[in-house]
């Protein structure tokens, strides 16, 4: 999907592309965002931008751009970490073609360098004082430890998330549950085990059961994300540990669906138990579609001539975290899901360059309509 850039649009491609190259040849993996922050701190303080650091306990920050003492209507959000390289003499930026390689390009440095150029416009043009705030988010990939302290002293009504939906607003939302499974076993030597004692062929087993009876559940996306045993050598280990991710279509009662997979998980009767664990469990969301921000999109969308498909984000997100919350995120970005987290991950910089004259475009709509006054 390829937006039609309007006349008006006074998004700067040269200085979004060199943007976007020093902040993918930066290394900024979840928990190790410090050098990126440090760059886009000293970028906005020397544009004369009103740019704070949120605090979180382990010295890193959210940075968030907002005039002191306005009632925030719209806020641009994007994260700044990134999945561990898988190769860390090779995952900085390459461009050919018209194709941006490397780590982050879809999700999200692509997304975040386009709503940090179209603010840039926005304020170049109506000024510093506007109701919008540029938010960017640390610890999206793990945790989401930047989102949750982002909430501690913010809230608006509405937020664009720049999550890659290749242009697509996400209206709606997948659910999302985090369960660990832990099997205990009797450390014996080797030559004794039988199938009984191993707590991994239990997790093997249980695993088993546990897809067969997702084969029904053909809406629900599944994940066996790791698989973990104690260090044991040539003896039986003392536990096996899984740990399955689980996406859930917007209404899927998430409470009863964990009761689910507790019956299937945990026989009756048994003597050792199988363990469970849900470390996460969020809710989806199906927004109207109706709305300031809404209707702005779309007539953005029909100018430029693009369709108006909303959809469901499929994977999981802060937005989850910010719809708990309160709030109604939007999710819409350049990029596919389908080139994030992978080796090759890669971006269209034209798709990089239209998601920037639309963030410029509905910050404009929505900010100079009555409802955003």
């Amino acid at each position: 999907m390829t937006a039609l850039p309007p006349p008006q649009d006074p998004i700067q491609p040269r200085r979004l592309l060199r943007l976007l190259q020093r902040m993918m040849d930066i290394y900024s993996p979840s928990g190790k965002e410090e050098e990126l922050l440090g760059y886009l701190y000293a970028f906005f303080k020397k544009r004369g931008l009103p740019v704070g650091r949120q605090m979180l306990e382990d010295g890193r920050y959210n940075l968030i751009v907002a005039p002191p003492g306005v009632d925030i209507q719209l806020a641009l959000i994007g994260h700044l970490d990134t999945v561990s390289a898988h190769d860390l003499e090779a995952f900085g930026f390459s461009r050919e073609g018209g194709v941006i390689s490397g780590l982050g390009a879809a999700d999200m440095k692509g997304g975040c360098a386009a709503i940090i150029e179209a603010c840039l416009c926005l304020w170049e043009t109506a000024g510093p004082d506007v109701p919008a705030a540029l938010i960017l988010v640390v610890g999206e990939e793990e945790n989401g430890d930047g989102a949750a302290r982002l909430l501690e002293d913010l809230h608006f009504p509405w937020c664009i998330i720049a999550e890659p939906t290749g242009l697509a607003p996400c209206l709606a939302h997948y659910g999302y549950i985090e369960m660990q499974l832990t099997a205990q076993g009797k450390r014996r030597h080797a030559s004794l085990a039988r199938g009984r004692h191993s707590p991994v062929e239990k997790m093997l087993k249980t695993l088993l059961a546990l897809t067969h009876h997702l084969d029904q559940r053909p809406e629900a996306v599944y994940n066996i994300r790791d698989l973990l045993t104690s260090k044991s050598g040539f003896a039986v280990p003392e536990w096996c540990q899984a740990w399955v991710d689980f996406h859930l279509p917007p209404h899927t009662p998430t409470g009863a669906f964990c009761a689910e997979l507790e019956e299937v998980v945990c026989s009756p009767g048994t003597k050792d138990p199988m363990e469970v664990r849900f470390h996460t469990i969020q809710d989806g969301y199906d927004l109207p579609g109706k709305g300031p921000v809404v209707e702005a999109l779309q007539k953005i969308y029909d100018q430029r001539a693009l369709p108006w498909s909303p959809a469901a984000f499929p994977s999981h997100s802060d937005a989850n975290l910010l719809w708990a919350h309160g709030i109604k995120p939007i999710l819409l970005g350049p990029g596919s899901l389908a080139k994030a987290h992978v080796p090759d991950e890669c971006i269209d910089e034209a798709e990089v360059l239209a998601a920037a004259g639309i963030y410029y475009q509905l910050l404009m709509e929505v900010l100079s309509s009555p409802a955003g006054q």
